[in-house]
């Protein structure tokens, strides 16, 4: 259950990185540093949330319901 719970909040910080990186992509109009470090951010986030899905996966912490 633990590790549901770790996946749905990654994903809703990596749909809020990518939603700022938005934001900043309208709002910024000199240079893109903050859009640029808040897709850097999504990115990672992304990777780490796989990696933790494979892991997860190998050890039979996630699985088919039935």
């Amino acid at each position: 259950m633990l590790i549901k719970v770790i996946i749905v909040l990654t994903l809703i910080v990596i749909l809020g990185s990518l939603f700022s990186a938005l934001f900043f992509l309208t709002k910024d109009k000199n240079g893109g540093k903050r859009t640029v470090r808040a897709l850097t951010i999504r990115i990672g986030l992304s990777i780490a949330l796989f990696i933790l899905l494979l892991i997860a996966g190998k050890f039979g912490l996630i699985g088919h319901p039935l």
